[in-house]
């Protein structure tokens, strides 16, 4: 028998020490259940709303009244809570609405759930457009911050119908790298999962601060509104299956069907969560859209500028959508 060479047998025995950690050292790591968490609904406003959509109490707030309609939609690791400083102003034009998607804010976050994942791109658009089905909403404009856009470029091609026009704001359009879900959804990183999320936690109010250009302006009582939901139950689980829920990888090869849609895209010329220059980018592949570049201005400009925000946004809107066709659209 011819002996096995000593380092060969040490890079070996590394390698299996190696593979036994990976498959079996994360269950060692213990996931304890939330402590002092509540139903969502004990965390209400006195403007909140909810309505049951499907299997899914959802949460929103609603100003205004007549057409257009809008619906604002938040990015993720927001809710509702991020249009605050506009709502009234979107109201001033028609009736708004401003729901928290799942996952999010004070929506119900489903452990388990029946046919489509509630956290998948396709529920999420079909969530949205059965909201406005259920306020009796026909169109509206879509206004959605970072990752809303998503869900809302996604209306717009399922759905154009529904579509007055868009508003994206520091679109983030990407689903993620492909090859990274099978992974997510191996036991190892289900056992996981929930406690990685629950950093968000911890290091929330460094990415709050990363979202605008002066973070310095931001006050305590908007650090305290973006936490309120980690007070809800299941918020980590929740969070973690739509981390890890298919993502839909044509949305951004698609936005050329768009070019029937009147379009504004905005963006801070400081945004540190999707690069300026990316959302530039992203407006060239929009057919006839509209490009604002908002100065001194971060990824949140409905928080951070909410003044030139507007200012933008009545620009496009007395341009591409005229009053004039606002009151022949039913609502």
């Amino acid at each position: 028998m011819i002996e096995m060479p000593m380092r060969n047998r040490l890079l070996i025995g590394t390698a299996l020490v190696l593979v036994a950690a990976i498959l079996f050292g994360p269950f060692l790591v213990s996931v304890p259940p939330l402590q002092n968490t509540v139903d969502p609904v004990t965390l209400a406003d006195s403007d909140s709303r909810f309505v049951k959509i499907g299997e899914l109490s959802v949460h929103f707030k609603e100003a205004g009244q007549g057409a257009p309609g809008f619906v604002l939609l938040h990015g993720f690791g927001a809710s509702a809570f991020t249009w605050r400083e506009v709502l009234g102003s979107f109201a001033e034009l028609g009736r708004t609405v401003a729901y928290d998607r799942p996952a999010f804010g004070l929506t119900q976050r489903p452990q388990q759930w029946s046919g489509a994942n509630p956290y998948g791109d396709q529920a999420q658009a079909e969530l949205a457009v059965a909201l406005l089905d259920s306020l009796e909403i026909k169109s509206a404009v879509w206004v959605a911050n970072s990752a809303g856009a998503r869900v809302a470029v996604d209306v717009a091609l399922q759905h154009p119908e529904r579509v007055v026009a868009l508003v994206l704001v520091d679109p983030a359009i990407s689903g993620g790298p492909r090859w990274l879900q099978p992974l997510l959804h191996t036991p190892q990183f289900s056992h996981l999962g929930p406690r990685l999320v629950r950093s968000i936690a911890d290091y929330g109010d460094d990415g709050i601060r990363r979202a605008w250009h002066d973070p310095s302006r931001i006050a305590a009582d908007v650090f305290a509104g973006y936490r309120k939901p980690l007070q809800a139950n299941n918020w980590d689980t929740a969070l973690w299956e739509f981390t890890r829920a298919d993502r839909d990888a044509t949305i951004g090869k698609r936005l050329q069907e768009l070019a029937a849609v009147p379009t504004l895209v905005i963006t801070g010329d400081d945004d540190r969560i999707v690069p300026t220059d990316r959302t530039i980018e992203l407006a060239k592949q929009i057919p006839g859209s509209s490009l604002v570049v908002l100065p001194n201005c971060g990824h949140v400009p409905q928080e951070e500028c909410p003044g030139p925000f507007m200012a933008a946004v009545h620009e496009f809107l007395s341009q591409r959508v005229p009053a004039s066709t606002w009151a022949s659209r039913q609502m």
